[in-house]
């Protein structure tokens, strides 16, 4: 592995176990070099500094254009839901925006039954995708970079999981959006929020369903993570809502303890990011992964459980969908 990053997850320390129904969750804390100083995709759109639209009249499904007007880099999270414009879009990989600068970002779709403006540019959804479906995403682009150098997913394979997800959790979109998954299982997921409260020094979390690690997220700066901290909440606790694995234990230190040194153990490559820095790719033993790397800080690193067995409690596959426009 890459030395900084495994330096990086070495030094992760533990807060105190949180827990609510079948979902724990280890607030990971880490005194590691900041790096640059930046701000949150929802905080620059909150404050009007951030633009994101389609790359022009047309649109294209795989990629976005977004404009920093800021004095400060901004950070977009992988995972991260952009909604409006054409089609709801998530990230493909994490990404450091610079100083006012416009950058053509890589995109899944994340709402086949739509192709049509419901406004001029995006904004932000307040949702991340779910750690199952971020595994399959991350595995995808990391195979993509491989072969071709591109941030692309495999796209037919996010509708399939969209919709698998949607299925699991009792919901119905009439365009097949994620969004509104999250959003007919909303007082669900709020009663997360509660158990799981930011804690000083937190810069991320590990999270436990049913007593196994599913993943994590840490980010190199506490101020950013406080604005993240309740999306990633939602995020992992949707899969805890649609889990096969509702009843024995929620997880043990030593299980995450377990799952950091074995994402510090993964194999790695290494990729010119499509903003600042660089984009490291790992995959191990049921494990990948992915850190973004600027100014000698890992800006943002993540982790997922990876096996191919069904997720949300062994659904059915759906049936085959109609491709929207590339």
């Amino acid at each position: 592995m890459e030395a900084m990053v495994a330096e990086f997850l070495e030094r992760i320390e533990f807060g105190p176990m949180q827990e609510h129904e079948n979902m724990a969750v280890l607030p990971l804390l880490a005194d590691v070099p900041a790096g640059p100083d930046y701000r949150t995709m929802s905080e620059a759109m909150s404050e009007g500094l951030l633009s994101v639209a389609e790359v022009d009249a047309e649109g294209s499904v795989p990629e976005l254009k977004v404009t920093n007007a800021a004095d400060v880099s901004v950070l977009l999270l992988d995972g991260e839901e952009l909604m409006g414009a054409k089609q709801n879009r998530v990230l493909n990989t994490s990404i450091l925006l610079g100083v006012k600068s416009e950058t053509i970002i890589p995109v899944s779709c994340t709402e086949h039954g739509r192709w049509s403006y419901s406004s001029p540019v995006f904004s932000d959804s307040e949702v991340v995708m779910s750690p199952s479906l971020r595994m399959r995403k991350v595995r995808s682009v990391s195979a993509s970079l491989e072969e071709s150098g591109r941030y692309s997913s495999d796209q037919q394979e996010v509708w399939d999981r969209v919709a698998r997800l949607s299925e699991a959790a009792g919901a119905h979109s009439s365009t097949g959006a994620m969004r509104d998954t999250y959003r007919s299982r909303g007082s669900d997921l709020e009663a997360f929020l509660p158990a799981f409260k930011a804690v000083p020094r937190q810069k991320g979390l590990l999270a436990m369903i049913g007593g196994t690690a599913v993943g994590f997220d840490v980010v190199s700066r506490e101020d950013a993570y406080v604005g993240l901290h309740d999306k990633l909440v939602r995020s992992y606790a949707m899969d805890a809502l649609v889990s096969a694995e509702k009843k024995g234990r929620k997880g043990s230190a030593e299980v995450a303890r377990t799952f950091v040194r074995n994402a510090a153990a993964c194999e790695g490559t290494k990729h010119q990011s499509v903003g600042l820095g660089w984009d490291r790719r790992f995959q191990g033993t049921e494990m990948v992964g992915s850190a973004l790397i600027c100014e000698d800080a890992v800006i943002h690193a993540a982790f997922f459980r990876a096996d191919d067995s069904e997720e949300a409690g062994r659904m059915s596959s759906p049936a085959t969908r109609r491709r929207y426009r590339a």
